[in-house]
C-alpha cells in the first residue's frame, strides 16, 4: 500500500506533497524541512563571508592570517550547511520517488556523495589554516601545493559533485516537486568549485539558486502538518541548550573537549 502510494503519478506539488511526507520515515517532516531551509543558508552565509577575498588558496590562507575568526566562520558555515543539507536532501530524494524510484535512488545517492566529498575538503581546509597558525602562511601553503594532487580516496568521487545536482534537478522536475525556474536553479549547483581552499567566485551563483530552489520548498513541507508537540520541544530546547552550556564551558576549560 505504501508502495503504491508512493509511485503515484503527481498532479502537483501543494495537492500532493501532505500525504506522502506522512509515510516519510526518515528524516521525516520537520528535520528535513529544517535541513532543506537551513542546510542552503548555511553554505550560502559561508561563501558571502568570504567574498571578498580571493578565490585561490594562497589569498585564501592570507585572509585567514589577516582575519582568522571571520574565515574560520565562513568555512565553518560552509562545511556545516553540507552536512545539514544531506538530510534534506533525503527528503527530496523521496519526494522525487512518488515519481520514479531510479531517479530518487541515483538523485539522492550522487548528491549524498557529493556533499560527502565537499565535507572532506573542508578537514583539509582546516588542517591548512591550522598550519598557518602553528608554523607559518608560507609553510602552510607548501605544504597545500605539495601534496595537492596526492591520493585519496575521495578524489574519485568529485563527479559525483557535479552529476547529483543535475539528476536531482530532472527529478524534482520530472517528479512535479519543483517548478521548471526552481528546478533549473538547483542545476545550477554544477558551477560551484569544489576542492582545496576554494573561495568564492562569480560561479558560486549556483548557491543563489540552491536557495531559490530549497527554502521555499522546506518551508512548505514545515507548514503543513501539525505543530511539534509540547514534549518534543522540551527535549529540543534542552538538548541544544546542554549544548550551547557544553560549547560555552569548553572555552574556558580547553580539557572538556577531550
Amino acid at each position: 500500500m505504501i508502495i503504491q502510494t508512493l509511485s503515484t503519478e503527481l498532479k502537483s506539488p501543494q495537492q500532493q506533497l501532505e500525504p506522502s511526507l506522512s509515510l516519510l520515515a526518515f528524516p521525516g517532516r520537520w528535520i528535513g524541512g529544517v535541513s532543506l531551509v537551513l542546510g542552503p543558508l548555511l553554505i550560502l552565509t559561508g561563501a558571502l563571508l568570504r567574498i571578498q577575498f580571493h578565490f585561490f588558496a594562497p589569498q585564501q590562507l592570507a585572509a585567514f592570517a589577516a582575519h582568522p575568526d571571520l574565515i574560520t566562520a565562513a568555512y565553518s558555515c560552509y562545511a556545516m550547511g553540507s552536512v545539514v543539507l544531506c538530510l534534506g536532501i533525503i527528503l527530496l530524494a523521496n519526494l522525487i520517488g512518488r515519481w520514479n524510484r531510479m531517479w530518487e535512488i541515483w538523485g539522492g545517492t550522487l548528491a549524498i556523495l557529493g556533499l560527502f566529498t565537499r565535507t572532506f575538503h573542508a578537514g583539509i581546509d582546516h588542517m591548512a589554516f591550522r598550519l598557518v597558525l602553528v608554523q607559518s602562511q608560507e609553510m602552510a601553503w607548501q605544504a597545500v601545493s605539495d601534496s595537492y594532487r596526492a591520493f585519496h580516496i575521495f578524489r574519485h568521487l568529485n563527479g559525483t559533485i557535479m552529476v547529483g545536482w543535475v539528476v536531482l534537478a530532472i527529478g524534482v522536475y520530472r517528479s512535479g516537486t519543483l517548478t521548471l525556474v526552481r528546478a533549473l536553479a538547483l542545476g545550477l549547483m554544477v558551477m560551484v568549485p569544489f576542492g582545496t581552499l576554494k573561495g568564492t567566485e562569480i560561479r558560486a551563483i549556483g548557491l543563489l539558486g540552491l536557495c531559490v530552489a530549497l527554502v521555499p520548498l522546506g518551508i512548505t513541507i514545515l507548514r503543513q502538518g501539525p505543530p511539534l508537540s509540547r514534549k518534543a520541544l522540551f527535549w529540543i530546547i534542552s538538548i541544544n541548550l546542554l549544548g550551547l552550556i557544553f560549547t560555552i564551558l569548553s572555552l574556558f576549560f580547553p580539557a572538556l573537549k577531550n
